[in-house]
């Protein structure tokens, strides 16, 4: 199996631009993102947007953006279900998020939990949320000394995020598994 991995082919973000439906390219290898999310992924994703949204009304600094494009390098162009920017953003994302979110699926779950994690961690996301509809459980994890540590592993409760002094929010998951 080496070696069909060695051959494998590695594709560039100008090739990515050209694919039809919805893609993923990490570190060369592209992902598909289809079918499309199911209805309680969609409701859990815009629960948490909706949270996320109001308090930072009053945050000139920080921004929300579901599904946008965060553009790492030539080979790296990944989509978040949710992220939360300290700057606007006119086009597509080249730096890393403060906190990115991933609802998981049984069909995700091994991207999301092992690929992302140490993506996002070797890109320098302060925040990442993994969220399980099915389980009603969701892992926040925080970036301390470049390794991610878990900060918050549960059903319920309230988990309040701090944008290195920007901005503060909190995620209600009690009130995100009502929409489900």
């Amino acid at each position: 199996m080496g070696l069909a991995l060695d051959y494998m082919p590695r594709y560039t973000i100008e090739d990515y631009k050209l694919w039809e439906g919805e893609w993923e390219l990490i570190e060369g290898i592209p992902y598909a993102m289809t079918p499309s999310p199911f209805g309680v992924h969609q409701a859990v994703m815009m629960e948490i947007g909706r949270q996320i949204s109001n308090q930072l009304e009053g945050c000139s600094l920080c921004f929300v953006y579901p599904e946008l494009d965060w553009i790492i390098d030539e080979h790296t162009v990944v989509r978040p279900d949710l992220m939360v920017v300290c700057k606007k953003i006119k086009e597509h994302l080249k730096e890393p998020p403060q906190v990115a979110i991933e609802v998981v699926s049984s069909s995700t779950a091994s991207k999301d939990e092992i690929v992302k994690f140490y993506l996002y961690e070797k890109e320098g996301v302060d925040y990442y949320m993994l969220v399980y509809p099915e389980l009603r459980k969701a892992r926040i994890f925080q970036l301390k000394d470049g390794k991610f540590q878990k900060v918050f592993d549960g059903e319920n409760g309230v988990f309040e995020f701090n944008l290195k002094g920007r901005c503060k929010l909190s995620i209600d998951f009690s009130k995100v598994w009502q929409k489900i």
